[in-house]
């Protein structure tokens, strides 16, 4: 079976016919010469109308897929058209747009591969440019928002995650679904104004459909879900409410590790971070022996891990009168504990009830670790788009990673 009639099996195109197939002078390229059908006319690349042509253009190269390791070039002399609405205009063909160097299908073997390799790993392995990746990925990503559904959501979590050294923050936008969990909405930093273009992006439709949104405890989304969404569920996540009692109880062991040392008596706080911080059941044995050894002693910081694992019974609760109920007790025996932090955790709490409810009311319906499972994700994709300084080429990476957009229509698929 011939080269030829390969590409008109898989790669056909309309009005236009291939003509001679041959290596290029070095032999390490393959050249696949195009020329139109003797009775089509071109197609104006303003209005797509069919127009009479005007004069031929020199011969362009366009970069196909590579087949059996050896890079693929077609080779068409572009017309012009004289179009009576658009004036004189290079011809529109269906293998390629604008000033583009490389087909359709080029770009979309390109994407695919960059969602498994990093940007520049795809573009040594398949002989290109870097350029020629992100302007791949680029056109695939816009394609797939303009053609993307979003249809009914009946959940989203936001979050925010660094991008760059100095706090800047993106504020990320998730469908957490049961059957659906995707990027929806990039915007820069964390501000009012970033979640509102997420409202205002949404067709209105898909808004009304939401059921419930989990957020963190950061006050600007809060301010903005009350605002935009006031009837929707609004729920803390569990993960960063659990953070926050990480934070405060580290808190604590620092300051008591630095009291101690000044005081003059044993460090024993001495490389207990994680054996304080971690889940019992996930310590190492070693960690676990430490911290036997820590419960032994009478410190604030031991108090302060107690309290936080007490307050883990909070989460098994059925009843939301009944976990509401323990919240309030709990909170109380933190403000008589005299250790500031846990107070400054309880303080937080109270201010927040109704939304630490609201959990309940989600119970079986999201996953509270999805957004940071999405999180993880999208930082990784951040990882294989290291060195990036843009703020344009990162939120392309993240719709092109995280976003399940829809692809352009291909006769055939390359990988």
């Amino acid at each position: 079976m011939q080269l030829k009639t390969i590409l008109n099996r898989v790669e056909r195109q309309k009005g236009f016919v291939y003509t001679r197939i041959r290596w290029s002078d070095d032999n390490q390229a393959i050249s696949i010469s195009i020329k139109p059908h003797a009775r089509s006319r071109p197609i104006c690349s303003g209005c797509g109308t069919k127009r009479p042509g005007y004069d031929t253009r020199g011969e362009r190269r366009f970069e196909f897929v590579p087949l059996w390791g050896f890079p693929v070039f077609f080779l068409y002399a572009m017309r012009r058209v004289a179009c009576p609405a658009c004036g004189v205009v290079i011809e529109k063909v269906p293998w390629a747009d604008g000033k583009h160097h490389s087909t359709y299908s080029y770009r979309i073997f390109l994407a695919a591969w960059a969602k498994r390799l990093s940007w520049k790993e795809t573009a040594l392995v398949f002989g290109t440019s870097w350029d020629t990746v992100y302007r791949a990925i680029d056109w695939v990503v816009r394609w797939g928002l303009i053609h993307r559904e979003i249809g009914s959501i009946e959940a989203i979590g936001v979050d925010e995650i660094a991008y760059r050294r100095g706090h800047k923050y993106l504020t990320l936008v998730y469908q957490i679904d049961a059957d659906c969990r995707r990027l929806l909405y990039v915007a820069r930093d964390r501000t009012e104004e970033s979640l509102r273009g997420f409202f205002n992006a949404v067709p209105e439709t898909s808004i009304q459909s939401l059921k419930f949104i989990c957020t963190d405890m950061w006050r600007q989304y809060m301010n903005v879900i009350a605002e935009k969404a006031a009837d929707v569920v609004h729920i803390l996540d569990r993960y960063h409410v659990m953070k926050k009692f990480g934070d405060a109880l580290n808190k604590v062991r620092v300051e008591e590790a630095r009291q101690l040392k000044a005081d003059g008596y044993e460090e024993v706080l001495k490389g207990s971070r994680w054996c304080l911080l971690k889940r019992p059941e996930n310590l190492t044995d070693k960690q676990t022996v430490k911290l036997d050894d820590l419960l032994q002693y009478n410190l604030k910081s031991i108090k302060a891990y107690l309290m936080r694992e007490d307050f883990q019974r909070f989460w098994s609760y059925q009843s939301p009168a009944w976990a509401g109920r323990f919240l309030d007790q709990w909170c109380t025996r933190a403000m008589r504990s005299k250790i500031e932090p846990m107070k400054d955790m309880a303080r937080t709490l109270r201010r927040h009830r109704t939304l630490l409810l609201n959990w309940f009311l989600a119970r079986g319906e999201i996953s509270n670790g999805s957004v940071e499972g999405m999180n993880t994700k999208a930082k990784l994709a951040l990882r294989k788009a290291y060195g990036f300084k843009s703020y344009k080429t990162i939120e392309i990476a993240l719709y092109h990673q995280l976003g399940k957009l829809p692809e352009p229509n291909q006769t055939h698929r390359f990988c």
